[in-house]
């Protein structure tokens, strides 16, 4: 069997163990290109855009006829 703890840890021990698992917002930033927001050091997902060139050829999505 594993071993028990013999003292029951008090609130205050366990929310600070607890104080590290908040929730942070993603650093977002404007294309120079596009203009839409995405992460820093990452290829644009509208444009296909890394800084000043073209990395990658976006597809255009069709329309779809009804």
């Amino acid at each position: 069997m594993t071993p028990q703890p013999k003292r029951k840890h008090s609130k205050g021990r366990r929310d600070r163990r607890s104080a590290h698992d908040a929730i942070v917002a993603r650093n977002l930033v404007a294309c120079k290109n596009c203009g839409s927001m995405g992460l820093p050091h990452v290829v644009c997902t509208t444009c296909g855009f890394y800084g000043d060139r073209e990395v990658v050829q976006v597809k255009k999505e069709k329309a779809k006829s009804e």
